[in-house]
């Protein structure tokens, strides 16, 4: 569904993601994982046209996305949401919803609607009306996962959506993307909470240094000496091996 090849970013005399080739099943979770500053977040940002790229292509269901635009690309049916929350703060969370509704109708009532069928989708059904500037966190990130759903994406992509939340609330949000994916939509998502990685993903990619470093099932990952050691530093394999332990 959706193929990489070669992408790099450049920033002055900063290479933030070098070469990288991936591809995301259709019907999958697949996530990209690595240490802060690793390059997801631009990887991320390239793939949904908010970032050009110095070099190599994205492709979605065989198309070249490249260099079009993010309305464009959502409009093919691939859309991303922000590790940083921004709602429309004067708007409820109901018109919230609604916004992303738009990319599919003119219409108002059929907005509203559609609107309404995502709240219940994730669990926002009760703040509707409630101002978008009034919601938890918690609240914020499903707004977010759900004025995207709105769009009615084949491809989304969730950048950190459970960043800040407690356990329970990231053991809901990992049944919310579960049923997401259930009702038809492939999942491409940035996380750092390992539980959730390894619970909800299919396949797993890991950047460091803007370089892909691993690659495989989440429990062939969290067996890989490189990553380990890219999270934990260098040594920190051989030390596991020897008999020590990290929760990191």
């Amino acid at each position: 569904m959706l193929e990489i090849k070669g992408l790099t970013k450049t920033f002055g005399g900063l290479t933030a993601v070098s070469n990288v080739n991936l591809s995301v099943e259709e019907g999958k979770i697949i996530s990209l994982i690595g240490p802060n500053g690793a390059g997801k977040t631009t990887l991320f940002a390239m793939v949904a046209g908010f970032l050009k790229p110095n070099g190599g292509t994205v492709l979605f269901e065989n198309k070249d996305i490249t260099n079009l635009k993010p309305h464009s690309i959502c409009e093919l049916g691939m859309v991303r949401t922000f590790q940083v929350t921004q709602p429309f703060a004067k708007l409820t969370t109901l018109e919230n919803i609604m916004v992303g509704a738009y990319c599919r109708t003119p219409d108002r009532e059929l907005a509203r609607e559609r609107a309404r069928a995502v709240a219940h989708q994730v669990g926002m059904t009760t703040a509707l009306d409630q101002p978008a500037d009034s919601l938890t966190v918690s609240g914020r990130k499903r707004l977010e996962l759900a004025r995207a759903l709105a769009t009615q994406p084949r491809l989304l992509l969730l950048d950190e959506v459970m960043a800040g939340l407690n356990p329970t609330e990231i053991d809901e949000i990992v049944d919310v993307i579960k049923k997401i994916r259930d009702s038809g939509v492939t999942i491409f998502l940035i996380e750092h909470v390992m539980k959730a990685v390894m619970n909800l993903s299919d396949y797993t990619y890991v950047l460091n240094d803007g370089v892909r470093i691993a690659d495989g099932t989440p429990t062939q990952i969290a067996n890989n000496s490189a990553v380990i050691e890219a999270y934990l530093g260098q040594g920190a394999a051989e030390i596991m091996r020897d008999g020590g332990s990290s929760d990191a």
